[in-house]
């Protein structure tokens, strides 16, 4: 029977301004045997791409729906309000939400800030999306408050934005299927937390044990084969050396051996 095959791939799902290049730089070097597909997703979608199994794990904007989801938040966002370049509000390096209550706002249904009061003067209609709504700011319809990611993803040349001292700030998260909880999520785990190949509790750690078994392995080969080499080279010596003194033993007899006959022939005197 064959072993089972390992997994294909590992998915991993990310909103709009997270970018998880570094990560799966790093992922690629510790679990090179799994590819990392990455998969694009709207902040209202990932959640169920997650449940529905089409992801291994999320790179989302909280809050979610977390039915039967584990999350593990990784940083914060500064908030931003996107504006005209020309506006106002871009002479200044910073803002607080009061200083907005005359401006129209604009709130997309797609904002995941969690607002006590919806800030500024409402617009009569909510833009579909954030890109939508940054459209909107571009055309002097309002001003839009968002994490800074996402000013940059949507980043125009005739718009600029500036921090809200006091807005809700967005978090960013991994979460994945509580029920899937593999080591290839763990390993991930590990990875968006900062742990290095030793500390980490995934696949990662024994792909390093493995490959230093086979340098190790391959290391005991060379010494093997560099020792048999050097043992075959003393024998070889020692036989070119025999072979060398039985032929100077052989000359030196020779020689004594004529040096008698000569001696033989001078102590007979001819009659």
């Amino acid at each position: 029977m064959e072993p089972a095959a390992g997994p294909a791939s590992f998915r991993l799902a990310y909103v709009p301004g997270v970018t998880p290049g570094k990560w799966a730089r790093i992922w690629g070097e510790r679990v090179p045997d799994v590819p990392l597909e990455l998969a694009a997703a709207s902040a209202a979608e990932a959640a169920d791409l997650l449940r529905a199994g089409a992801a291994d794990a999320g790179l989302v904007r909280l809050p979610i729906d977390r039915t039967g989801l584990s999350a593990i938040p990784l940083y914060t966002e500064t908030t931003v309000v996107v504006v005209p370049k020309d506006h106002e509000v871009a002479a200044v390096d910073e803002v607080s939400v009061e200083d907005l209550a005359d401006y129209v706002v604009l709130h997309p249904l797609d904002d995941r800030l969690e607002w006590e009061s919806t800030p500024g003067v409402a617009a009569k209609q909510r833009p579909a999306t954030t890109e939508d709504a940054v459209e909107l700011v571009a055309a002097g319809v309002g001003l839009l408050i968002v994490p800074q990611s996402l000013a940059r993803l949507h980043h125009r040349r005739d718009l600029t934005y500036r921090t809200v001292s006091d807005a809700p700030q967005s978090h960013v998260a991994l979460s994945w299927l509580e029920q899937r909880t593999t080591d290839l999520v763990e390993e991930f785990i590990g990875i968006v937390r900062g742990r290095t190949v030793n500390s980490s509790r995934g696949r990662g750690q024994q792909a390093q044990a493995q490959t230093s078994a086979a340098q190790k392995a391959q290391k005991t080969q060379k010494a093997g084969k560099a020792q048999k080499a050097s043992a075959g080279t003393s024998a070889q010596v020692r036989r070119t050396g025999s072979a060398a003194q039985a032929k100077a033993s052989r000359q030196q007899g020779g020689k004594s051996g004529s040096g008698r006959s000569q001696g033989a022939k001078r102590g007979k005197p001819g009659r």
